[in-house]
């Protein structure tokens, strides 16, 4: 009978949308009204993508979430098109990309 892992992680998957796949740390910030499942949404589109946040929080003030999410190993063209998502989804007022620790993406921020 094989071990059982407690966690077993998938390798880090390959980021085919940008070529030079420069990797740094992401930090989203989302309001959204306080819905049951919105939490399970936003998460799942990570999971989608066998992404697996590095740090969540979330906080209710009476009809709003806001919620942060920070996420290690992503382009920042793949954080956008995942802030575009998050964007989409009922529910959500507004979310804010930033990144942590690239250089090259503060200077793609402050370009467009």
């Amino acid at each position: 009978m094989p071990h059982l892992e407690a966690v077993n992680t998938p390798p880090t998957r390959a980021d085919v949308w940008n070529t030079s796949n420069a990797q740094c740390r992401v930090h989203y910030q989302l309001l959204a009204e306080a819905e049951p499942d919105l939490l399970c949404r936003a998460l799942n589109l990570f999971a989608l993508q066998f992404l697996t946040p590095q740090q969540v929080n979330v906080q209710r003030t009476d009809d709003l979430l806001a919620i942060d999410i920070v996420m290690d190993g992503l382009s920042w063209h793949r954080a956008q098109v995942i802030a575009e998502k998050l964007r989409n989804l009922i529910s959500v007022c507004s979310v804010n990309l930033h990144a942590s620790d690239c250089a090259w993406a503060e200077a793609a921020q402050a370009t467009g």
